[in-house]
């Protein structure tokens, strides 16, 4: 696909629904006793997997548009599957159905497709199985034989919000008390959803303590804008001359805002408005306009608060006057792709002057780019990252995939073009 360019972006935009909220209300829906409303829920493929996944469990589950209502069984409702359960491309749905079907009275097997496959999944299956779990295979497909299943004490050895609440979901079904400790505050949508439901579930600093519950009470969940969908045009607004653009109802969790601080960090004229609360969700509409960036450095506790966001974030640093550095960002090399290795080799094509280093890259920017054929390696994040970088390039741009964009965006670039006329 050639990569159309606009010359200015502009106007107001509303972006799909979070992608993990809607995971979590599909999947603690499907957990509670009694029917869940869910309003704003993601039609992304990875979202849909999730759905697919627990109609296969026996979950009766409707859906009309952003609309979507999750008939409950209750924690043991679940129903043993007639075959492998398959999640696509979403690494979400394969790590915390292993939580779920660990504590189940029948046995289940996992798989997704070729980018599944190669998605290290030892992260989830070791704290699992130090909690009973028995879980065959590092890699899918998985085959989940359900166990008794007792509390731990676990230390995070990175932070991850899947790794965490696949361990909180086994939770759910292990005798005694486990205590998570994290070595860094990653994203708390589960928290914050278990708390409302009922569950026997409290935060104290890094540490979570939770324990078996009987009984989730459903909840209607309205899920905000997805922060992740938001960044491709905060920074589309910030790098395009005499540009403003306000993205509406934004889901603005702390857990989630590290690209607004670095953005801020590097000179980006940001406005947050119209703060409210949904849901215990903090959510706002967020306004940019063109500004003159510079490099920084981000590293350390931050990375988890915009992992999904660092794609993006580099292509800010194409433009901005002097050097970016980002480090303490190893997660990238298992996301959809080896995302520090993509993001170099694609915007080395263009003329970016950028390093991989073994944890994050360097880039210099303030410097002329010209046009590029890109790979997106089947990776959402880099399809919309592309086409963000390609509107300064000189010369014409294309994309090996943009359908990819659909795993989190399945609008994007009606959404994008619009922002244009």
């Amino acid at each position: 696909m050639v990569i159309r360019k606009i010359s200015k972006a502009s106007g107001t935009i509303k972006v799909p629904g979070d992608k993990s909220i809607s995971h979590r209300a599909v999947i603690l829906g499907a957990l509670a006793g009694g029917s869940t409303e869910i309003t704003g829920f993601l039609q992304g493929a990875d979202c849909l997997s999730t759905i697919d996944c627990f109609r296969n469990m026996g979950i009766d589950i409707d859906v009309n548009g952003e609309n979507v209502t999750v008939h409950g069984n209750g924690l043991n409702g679940l129903k043993a599957p007639e075959q492998m359960l398959y999640t696509g491309n979403s690494g979400t749905t394969t790590r915390l159905l292993c939580g779920i079907l660990s504590g189940q009275t029948f046995d289940s097997s996992i798989t997704g497709d070729a980018s599944i496959q190669k998605r290290p999944m030892k992260r989830v299956t070791e704290p699992l199985s130090l909690m009973g779990a028995k879980i065959k295979n590092d890699y899918c497909p998985l085959y989940i034989q359900g166990s008794s299943l007792h509390g731990i004490n676990y230390t995070m050895p990175v932070a991850s919000a899947q790794v965490k609440t696949a361990i909180i979901l086994a939770s759910l079904y292990a005798d005694g008390e486990t205590v998570i400790h994290e070595i860094e505050k990653s994203r708390d949508h589960t928290e914050l959803m278990l708390s409302a439901m009922g569950a026997d579930i409290h935060t104290d600093g890094l540490d979570i303590h939770i324990k078996k519950t009987g009984l989730l009470e459903p909840v209607n969940v309205d899920v905000p804008g997805d922060i992740s969908s938001a960044a491709f045009f905060m920074v589309l607004g910030l790098i395009m001359p005499n540009s403003k653009i306000t993205v509406t109802n934004v889901g603005v969790n702390p857990t989630r805002t590290g690209i607004i601080d670095v953005l801020h960090d590097m000179g980006a004229n940001i406005k947050l408005e119209n703060l409210r609360s949904s849901a215990g969700e903090s959510v706002a509409d967020i306004t940019v306009s063109s500004s003159a960036l510079h490099g920084t450095t981000i590293s350390g506790d931050i990375i988890p608060r915009l992992i999904d966001e660092l794609p993006i974030i580099a292509v800010a640093a194409v433009f901005a006057d002097g050097q970016t550095v980002i480090k303490d960002a190893e997660e990238l090399k298992v996301k959809e792709t080896n995302r520090i290795r993509a993001v170099v080799d694609e915007l080395s094509k263009c003329g970016v002057d950028i390093t991989e280093t073994d944890d994050g890259m360097i880039i210099n920017g303030g410097k002329n780019i010209h046009g590029a054929d890109f790979k997106t390696y089947g990776d959402h994040r880099m399809a919309m990252s592309l086409t963000v970088l390609a509107q300064l390039a000189n010369g014409e741009c294309t994309l090996d995939d943009s359908d990819c964009a659909c795993v989190s965006y399945p609008s994007f670039f009606e959404d994008f073009y619009k922002l244009g006329n």
